[in-house]
């Protein structure tokens, strides 16, 4: 039997209550009575509150609240944790690899029906997420921990614009899934204050000696969305702008984290959003060219750089036309 299965006998045999000796549970499990002490103390670690009493009468105990709780997980239970780890493995979670083995315990030690239920259930939930690297994974996991831990990490950065981004010391206070991307929130050495960073344009994390304490009551999802969904008090930095179009349409375009967090109205064929005018200039146009014609959108200022997105890209491949004639003439 392996560790855990020794592990998992012995506590069921304290589950009944019944003091045990070390020998006695060795004799019963027919394995040495230092395997026994190395299981209880294994148990005793991961918060199973055994109590040992020496003497003639001795032998290890439970806490009777701890042994009237329920060990086993009812079927419902069971298909819930087997979703939500096919569910955080594909969205990137950290610790996924920890999931898995925690599912693989409970299938281990399934009966028959029980196994062959979460067999059936298991393929029902499918995720589809962004591949998530080795680096990024090991970001999210540098991330959590030290956010965890209260250390100070030293962060290198691509703002995604082509900028050289100097290296900055970052106080993780926590990680954020939102709309298929993973941000970190935290304090910002370079900027001084509270920022939010995109974990994908991450380039590298060091450890470093610096410690620190998170803000009593800080919510890194309530500051997150606080940005994403910010009102400016410069109204002129905004643009209301509508769309019209089939809703199958509408819905795929919500759904994306430019156009999800900007929504302020949906109908069934339109949607309207309050966006920021720098990401009609930059970002926008080009995520809605391939709808080509599905959309008819409502905002001058947003047409207007259509059309001039368009333009450039008219210019730029009638400009290869034009130098791949001259070397077929060539």
């Amino acid at each position: 039997m392996t560790k855990a299965d020794n592990m998992l006998s012995i506590l069921w045999m304290l589950r009944s209550g019944r003091r045990k000796t070390a020998k006695q549970l060795a004799e019963a499990l027919d394995i040495h009575v230092r395997t026994v002490y190395r299981c209880i103390d294994s148990l005793c670690a991961s918060g199973v509150p055994i109590i040992a009493e020496s003497g003639p009468h001795g032998g290890y105990t439970i806490l009777s609240r701890f042994a009237d709780s329920p060990l086993v997980f009812d079927a419902e239970e069971q298909k819930g944790l087997v979703h939500a780890a096919i569910f955080a493995k594909e969205a990137g979670y950290p610790h996924s690899d920890a999931l898995e083995r925690a599912t693989d315990k409970l299938k281990r030690y399934a009966n028959d029906d029980q196994l062959t239920a979460l067999e059936r259930h298991a393929p029902g939930l499918s995720v589809i997420g962004l591949p998530i690297g080795g680096a990024y994974r090991a970001y999210l996991q540098s991330l959590e921990e030290a956010a965890g831990q209260g250390r100070r990490l030293e962060m290198d950065y691509d703002k995604g614009r082509g900028e050289p981004s100097p290296s900055r010391l970052f106080d993780p206070y926590g990680i954020v899934y939102w709309k298929g991307q993973w941000y970190a929130v935290g304090h910002c050495g370079f900027r001084g204050e509270v920022r939010s960073f995109r974990v994908d344009r991450i380039r590298g994390l060091r450890q470093t000696e610096g410690r620190f304490d998170r803000p009593a009551s800080f919510s890194a999802k309530d500051y997150l969305l606080g940005q994403l969904l910010r009102d400016s008090a410069d109204q002129a930095d905004w643009e209301t702008v509508r769309i019209h179009s089939q809703e199958q349409v509408l819905d795929e375009l919500c759904r994306h984290w430019l156009f999800g967090h900007a929504l302020i109205e949906r109908q069934p064929e339109s949607a309207t959003f309050k966006m920021e005018r720098s990401t009609l200039s930059t970002y926008v146009p080009y995520f809605l060219m391939p709808y080509g014609t599905a959309l008819r959108i409502e905002s001058a200022l947003l047409v207007r750089r259509m059309r001039e997105a368009g333009a450039r890209l008219l210019a730029h491949y009638e400009n290869m036309m034009t130098l791949g004639d001259e070397g077929e003439g060539n």
